[in-house]
């Protein structure tokens, strides 16, 4: 059975406590149980260090400062309008529903992970953060809840050293011409 209350479902679980080595670890969406050392939550009854927005937090971080994100954030622009609301909060015309609600703070911790951290996403999709951010996947959890509920998918990434780069791997003429076609 699903529960708003992630890490406590027992497989979840289970990956995060094999996943999270030492260091610092951040939890920009952290809602209840999260075992995060510093956590964010709109909720100001969530027991979290700070009770902002995602975004917001998330860029309060210098670049390579923390060993890992636990990202668990709210999984369909349905979900972030209903969040925001029930504290009172604007979602700025649908800004926050986009997709760059998402993608804006997969960039900010593709920026603060250290090289090597890791990001452990929940969702509903393995999207997680991205080759095109430098993380690589190293695991996937498929969790069913049953009858009509979508499943919860967790992914685990690393930082690599480098980025993806589609042209790196085609021959210097090839890749020439290809950036010729795209910059004229």
């Amino acid at each position: 059975m699903p529960s708003s209350a992630t890490f406590t479902i027992k497989p979840i679980a289970d990956l995060i406590r094999e996943e999270m080595a030492g260091g610092v670890w951040i939890d920009p969406c952290c809602g209840a149980n999260s075992p995060a050392a510093i956590r964010n939550d709109l909720n100001p009854n969530v027991e979290a260090e700070h009770h902002v927005e995602a975004l917001a937090f998330l860029k309060q971080f210098a670049d390579s400062s923390v060993d890992g994100v636990l990202f668990d954030p709210p999984y369909s622009p349905r979900q972030v309008a209903e969040c925001y609301k029930q504290f009172g909060l604007s979602t700025m015309r649908g800004e926050l529903t986009k997709a760059t609600f998402w993608s804006d703070q997969k960039d900010e911790i593709a920026r603060i992970v250290k090289p090597e951290g890791k990001v452990i996403c929940c969702g509903w999709n393995s999207m997680g953060i991205g080759i095109n951010r430098g993380f690589l996947m190293t695991r996937v959890l498929l969790v069913p809840h049953g009858g009509n509920h979508n499943d919860t998918i967790v992914t685990v990434e690393t930082k690599v050293q480098w980025k993806f780069d589609p042209m790196a791997s085609l021959p210097p003429t090839l890749a020439e011409a290809v950036k010729r076609m795209f910059n004229d």
